[in-house]
């Protein structure tokens, strides 16, 4: 049967002070809401994602679309105008989920839940009308309490609707919700009519459906959350910085280990952050401190030294990734040497076995197979053929302050130090630019070409 994923992100916050809302807090370069996303993508059962949007709609729901589109699936995105409540939210969610299956719901700031965790929890699940996932606590603090009568489950008590002599001692009751809850779409259809809002805070608990079943004679389990990835950290979600800070340093440790335990070499490793949407392949080297984030590849036999920030792109095996590199959406091929102190840009192409030196910048360029600009160069909207070398302080201007032109450099080119190639302009096969030019026509190939004016030799005044 089929399930569908309903992440709840409609809330602010007010316990994280930001401008922006708490889902789209990051760990590891990723927000919550992507971490949560990419989780559930994950898991082979889990069909639609909806995503329930409310404060900031149009900045959630953006980010909702961009991690589908990195995911390759379709964002589903609900607005909840109003928020009444989690049970309001599931109200208002109800008219967007069509058939007869089951429907996930968790929250969009619980970043480090597994899809291990998930998958035992919809097993434990299976067949009933509406489960939800609990978790023993030393200390419950303003958690929903779980009360059970003889080992079965009664109701789910919010803290402050907790009344001791109804439900015993406050200090005896460990048991706590997680917030996530597998329904049976039919079963919640006929309870959500009769949830109210008779409760110290005015709002639709989500939490009270478990009595509501009950009533009405529906299969109700709250499935104890065991094993490995079941704390407190993992499964509560994240509420104010300190706890965005704890939870990052957890996700990093986590996922550095399990970079480590697939084959990767990894020096420094307290100052490494790889982001949980990153591949690495077994047999890449990475030096830290550094930064990989975004949907980066790091294939086998790559080598990233120190201080360097990789986001969204592809490193090839057997390419050098020196000190201080900035990397971003481009893509460096086998054999390749960048940096140390190189910027790549988005939609950069460095090819095989070239070299990108220090202070060199590329902008949606494609620097080919053997070419070499080793200092101090910015080569922007270029193509540049194979075999070519730059000499140091080469620019092409590509900006006339409306528009962007291309440059094109043909193979096996030398291009003096110093030299400004305005563009749109191309160099021919084989041709020499000399040192100092300024070069605003086309080049033929094999021709050699100076833009600069003549020196002049004056006796000097005492």
């Amino acid at each position: 049967m089929d399930i569908d994923a309903l992440i709840l992100a409609a809330g602010k916050g007010t316990r994280m002070p930001s401008p922006r809302p708490k889902v789209l807090q990051t760990l590891l370069g990723e927000t919550m809401l992507a971490l949560v996303t990419s989780t559930l993508h994950a898991m082979p059962r889990i069909k639609g994602i909806f995503t329930m949007v409310g404060c900031e709609a149009a900045m959630v729901s953006a980010e909702a679309d961009a991690v589908a589109s990195r995911l390759g699936r379709k964002a589903y995105c609900i607005e909840q105008k109003e928020q009444k409540g989690t049970g309001h939210a599931l109200m208002t969610a109800m008219p967007h989920l069509e058939g007869e299956g089951r429907l996930l719901v968790i929250n969009g700031d619980a970043p480090l839940i597994t899809a291990e965790v998930l998958e035992r929890f919809l097993d434990g699940a299976e067949g009933a009308d509406v489960a939800f996932l609990s978790l023993e606590l030393e200390d419950a603090a303003s958690y929903g309490r779980v009360v059970r009568k003889e080992g079965s489950v009664q109701a789910i008590v919010e803290a402050k609707d907790f009344d001791p002599a109804i439900y015993g001692p406050k200090e005896d009751a460990h048991e706590v919700n997680t917030g996530i809850y597998l329904f049976s779409l039919p079963a919640v259809r006929k309870l959500l009519p009769k949830l109210g809002n008779s409760n110290k805070s005015g709002e639709y608990y989500i939490t009270d459906l478990v009595s509501l079943g009950l009533e009405a004679g529906m299969d109700v389990r709250g499935i104890k959350a065991e094993g490995s990835g079941c704390d407190g950290n993992a499964l509560l979600g994240v509420n104010n910085p300190v706890e965005l800070a704890a939870a990052e340093e957890l996700l990093q440790a986590r996922r550095n280990a399990a970079i480590l335990a697939s084959g990767v070499v990894m020096h420094g490793l307290s100052g490494i952050r790889i982001s949980p949407l990153a591949t690495i392949e077994p047999g890449a080297e990475i030096y830290g401190p550094c930064e990989i984030c975004g949907s980066s590849v790091i294939r086998s036999g790559a080598r990233i030294r120190s201080h360097c920030v990789i986001r969204d792109a592809v490193i090839n095996g057997g390419v050098e990734m020196r000190e201080f590199c900035h990397i971003e959406g481009a893509e460096v091929r086998s054999g390749a040497i960048v940096g140390p102190y190189a910027r790549l840009r988005p939609q950069s192409l460095v090819d095989e076995k070239a070299h990108v030196g220090n202070f060199v910048e590329l902008k949606k360029t494609y620097l080919g197979k053997g070419s070499k600009a080793n200092h101090f160069t910015y080569l922007g909207d270029t193509e540049v053929g194979p075999g070519v070398n730059f000499g140091a302080g080469t620019i092409t201007c590509n900006y006339d302050g409306k528009n962007k032109f291309k440059t094109i450099v043909g193979a096996d080119c030398f291009i003096g130090s110093n030299t400004s190639l305005v563009a749109p302009v191309t160099i021919g096969d084989g041709a020499l630019i000399g040192a100092g030019s300024v070069i605003v026509d086309d080049v033929p190939a094999g021709k050699m070409a100076l833009g600069r004016g003549r020196q002049v030799v004056k006796d000097r005044k005492s």
